[in-house]
């Protein structure tokens, strides 16, 4: 059998540098899953994404160290078009994508906003943008008044909505029912299925294992982790919106490693500029968060794992991307030495690569993945092939246990170029 030649372009040594420590997800049940803002959208009309120039490509290869370096020539017309678009009364989505599709610069708040736009958080027209932003902060601050609230003060505002004015001052000031007041599906030791104490005991585990996991998000990173009020703050934030969400979606719950996918939206936001933004980043970060979750639903749900949906389809769709595009090391990898693509895909793609890049350079991937006309999922794929792609070599010269190493542990690498690889496997499957 004639092996496929591998392209010249592929043969790049532009790639150096950084990553962060892995993590792990499980997966849970299946029901409908709730999206406040998620309504069907047309599909957009096709995108060219432009490849990065191949000086900025070098530029972004820069180590850490040289980050806060003056913006290159490519950084300041790229900000510049960005914030021509946004400037518009009415948004040109596709042209926004197509800018985004390239990466966003961090400064001026630009990535906020454009996320926001990208999720369907924000509508194209800027007119609306004030009253569909409060009527979203109002609809999340009902939820966490009802979804937040203490069973006790629950049971107590049942009683004082069904009891008369004047004989009832003196109880609603105590603010505490006697015993043989209390219904008996409202008790505390009540098993009932209505019983908001028996929830209530039954969501205490779940509780539990997002505020674990919100303790470990990013520890190495002050925004998140630490004893500063600051970071106890945007992990409560965290927390509130992960059992809102768990609690509006029965059936999907939480899965860990969503605290993962939910740190960069919530960051970005946070971070806007606008401190009206910024003091709403909770609220605009649950709903962003939903949008986002929509499209990678089924990939949280257990009961789909093996269906045509689930997660180990998606990772067969990876396998069949890397064999067209590579074959070579598609066959070495899975017939020769054996490694099970479930290995390390399956966190490369439930948790958006969050764990395989330095966070910096998780933002620029995911400006791509929500730029993407296609949308995340096709985009995220051709990614991770990339990846494979970018490091065959080493690949082809390993063993089960030297390449299994080296995908769960993926070496640094320059963004900007392992996204001109993902574009090109788009222009080939055209």
């Amino acid at each position: 059998m004639m092996r496929k030649k591998v392209p010249d372009w592929l043969n790049s040594s532009l790639w150096s540098v950084p990553k962060s420590p892995p993590s792990s997800v499980a997966t849970e049940d299946n029901s409908p899953f709730y999206s406040p803002i998620s309504q069907p959208r047309p599909p957009s009309p096709p995108v060219v994404v432009q490849d990065p120039p191949p000086e900025q490509i070098i530029e972004d290869s820069r180590s850490e160290d040289q980050h806060d370096a003056p913006p290159s020539d490519f950084d300041i017309s790229h900000q510049a078009q960005l914030l021509t678009e946004l400037s518009r009364k009415v948004m040109d989505m596709r042209e926004l994508r197509r800018i985004a599709c390239q990466g966003v610069p961090d400064s001026a708040g630009i990535r906020s906003t454009l996320w926001k736009l990208l999720l369907g958080y924000l509508p194209p027209d800027r007119g609306l943008w004030s009253s569909e932003l409060a009527k979203k902060r109002s609809q999340y601050k009902q939820f966490k008044e009802e979804i937040l609230m203490n069973p006790s003060e629950i049971t107590r505002r049942m009683y004082n909505s069904t009891s008369g004015d004047a004989e009832d001052a003196a109880k609603r000031d105590r603010a505490l029912l006697s015993r043989s007041e209390i219904p008996h599906d409202e008790h505390p030791l009540s098993l009932g299925k209505t019983s908001v104490w028996n929830q209530f005991f039954q969501d205490t585990e779940i509780i539990d294992q997002i505020d674990r996991d919100v303790k470990r998000t990013h520890p190495d990173f002050h925004f998140f982790s630490g004893d500063s009020k600051f970071a106890k703050s945007n992990q409560e934030a965290l927390k509130n919106i992960l059992i809102i969400f768990a609690k509006l979606n029965p059936g999907v719950k939480y899965v860990q490693g969503m605290n993962e996918i939910l740190a960069p939206l919530y960051y970005v936001l946070k971070n806007d500029p606008d401190e009206e933004n910024a003091a709403f980043a909770e609220a605009d970060a649950f709903f962003c968060f939903v949008e986002l979750l929509s499209g990678f639903r089924d990939n949280f749900v257990q009961q789909l794992d093996n269906s045509v949906v689930g997660i180990r389809s998606t990772i067969t769709k990876l396998s069949q991307l890397l064999r067209k595009h590579d074959e070579e090391l598609w066959r070495h990898l899975e017939m020769t030495s054996k490694v099970n693509p479930q290995f390390y895909a399956f966190r490369w793609i439930t948790l958006l690569l969050t764990q395989e890049f330095n966070f910096a350079d998780s933002l620029h991937i995911w400006d791509t993945l929500l730029g993407d006309p296609e949308g995340p999922q096709e985009t995220l794929l051709r990614v991770c092939c990339a990846m494979l792609v970018l490091i065959r070599k080493r690949l082809l010269a390993g063993d089960f246990t030297s390449n299994l190493k080296l995908l769960q542990n993926y070496p640094s690498t320059n963004i900007s170029h392992l996204l001109y690889v993902a574009n090109k496997f788009r222009v080939q499957s055209v």
